[in-house]
């Protein structure tokens, strides 16, 4: 599929994601000249408007989202008459006629659908009932995709009466950032790194997602959520498969998917034997973020609670490329930085020439938030005569993404992923034995914690978890990357 769309739906255009992200997102990309001059967007969503008053609230939420200076007052006029709205309540499956007669041809339609998981069955039946998933038609899917492996499969066999596989986009939106797919250049692009990519030159791998945010209003999502299946599920998951798969034979969605399911498949399970031992689970508790005191995650629910807040993980990918090399996984709330890091230890040298210098093995850091940057720690002289032999030093060699490409703006992830899907592309979305592979690995995880009534360990709000999570690297001799 490579033709660009003409029409694209936008389920859940009130809400806050549209607001915030994909409002935004569409109008850089109008402003580029890369939105097929033909292509009309349809919002849709339960309030009641009318296409001049939701093109006011489009108006309002890029004057609060996107920088002054890109708001040229003819680039917002073209890009919202490019905009209609048609009131829809997706539980009633009439009302999805006008939002039919609104798409007009349908031969090339692209329908992004951010709605609660609870609708995704009635909204995929009733666009089916209304010409709206022919074969010209193709689907974008928000997470979450559902709770548990089961629930995964319902809402992928509901998608899949309407829309087959090769028309389903499942959004991960950590897939669109710069970083991620520089993730693959830097691999599969230099000569330098791939000869050492593998248990002989890397002795673990770090992926920390940390958030300084509690709840912000999503309280019931994520009390039935909880962090393990609202970020490592996902995520985290993919980013680990970025990292660790094969080279795919080149960059099309079959190869480059393939390989990622290798990995997800070849994740060994955490299950009640050694749940223990390779997962903590946390939950905050008040404390002090960017020197503001907060409340425990406990009091701002309103309510007693065990889900998890916080979670590390000690996970192997069972292959010949990655035997006996960990991957240490985790992520939570409250803690004191806003940042998403992938961190490569490379084995240190085998023997050192420089007597008691204290050398440091190489490391690998790629910063996806709230920057983007590649450094690699290295080995150094420090300058000096060095008369008792000579000195060395850890510093880095940082590649600055802003000021590599201080030409080009940067772009919300958003951006790559609406034009892949308006152009058809679906490298960067998830297959579904992607997702169900994932989900098992997490099923397994969580009936562990069951089984052995493992509850989730206090920390203190603006701490990096429980102390359990030091522990669990420690062991190793490992320490996190803070």
């Amino acid at each position: 599929m490579s033709d660009p769309c003409t029409n694209l739906l936008l389920f859940g255009a009130t809400g806050d994601l549209a607001r915030r992200m994909l409002l935004p997102s569409l109008f850089g990309l109008d402003t580029d000249g890369l939105l097929p001059d033909c292509l009309r967007i349809i919002a849709t969503a339960r309030s009641v408007h009318d296409s001049d008053e939701y093109r006011a609230i489009a108006a309002a939420a890029l004057e609060e989202f996107v920088e002054k200076e890109r708001r040229n007052p003819a680039d917002v006029a073209r890009f919202l008459a490019r905009l209609s709205y048609v009131p829809l309540d997706a539980t009633k499956t009439a009302g999805f006629k006008a939002l039919a007669e609104a798409a007009g041809d349908t031969r090339k339609l692209a329908i992004f659908l951010s709605t609660a998981p609870s609708l995704f069955g009635p909204t995929i039946a009733g666009l089916a009932s209304a010409g709206l998933a022919g074969d010209g038609a193709r689907l974008a899917l928000e997470k979450p995709l559902g709770s548990d492996l089961a629930s995964s499969r319902v809402i992928n066999d509901a998608v899949a009466t309407a829309y087959p596989e090769d028309r389903t986009f499942r959004i991960d939106h950590y897939l669109g950032k710069e970083t991620v797919q520089n993730l693959l250049a830097l691999r599969f692009g230099n000569a330098l790194f791939e000869p050492l990519w593998n248990a002989a030159g890397i002795e673990h791998v770090q992926i920390t997602i940390a958030e300084t945010v509690g709840l912000e209003g999503r309280a019931d999502y994520y009390e039935g959520m909880g962090a393990l299946r609202d970020m490592v599920q996902n995520h985290m998951l993919q980013l680990l498969a970025l990292v660790a798969m094969e080279p795919p034979a080149q960059f099309d969605p079959t190869s480059v998917r393939d390989e990622k399911v290798k990995v997800l498949r070849s994740l060994r399970p955490i299950d009640r034997a050694n749940v223990e031992a390779c997962t903590v689970r946390g939950q905050y508790g008040a404390g002090a973020v960017s020197g503001q005191p907060v409340k425990g995650y406990a009091d701002e629910l309103g309510r007693a609670s065990t889900t998890e807040t916080f979670v590390a993980l000690k996970a192997h990918v069972d292959n010949w490329r990655w035997a006996g090399v960990p991957f240490y996984l985790r992520t939570g709330k409250r803690l004191p930085e806003r940042m998403s890091e992938i961190i490569v230890q490379f084995r240190a040298v085998p023997h050192s020439m420089f007597g008691d210098a204290a050398l440091k093995p190489n490391k690998l850091i790629i910063s996806l938030q709230p920057d983007e940057n590649i450094g690699l720690m290295m080995m150094a002289k420090a300058p000096g005569l060095d008369r008792d032999g000579l000195k060395l030093r850890e510093v880095p060699l940082d590649i600055g993404m802003a000021n590599a490409f201080a030409d080009v703006r940067r772009r919300i992830a958003y951006e790559r992923l609406l034009l892949d899907l308006i152009e058809g592309k679906q490298t960067l979305f998830v297959r579904r034995d992607e997702v169900e592979a994932q989900w098992q690995w997490i099923d397994a995880i969580r009936a562990g914690w069951a089984a052995t009534g493992m509850a989730p360990k206090p920390y203190a709000a603006g701490n990096w978890g429980p102390p359990a999570a030091i522990a669990l690297t420690e062991r190793d001799g490992v320490s996190w990357h803070d």
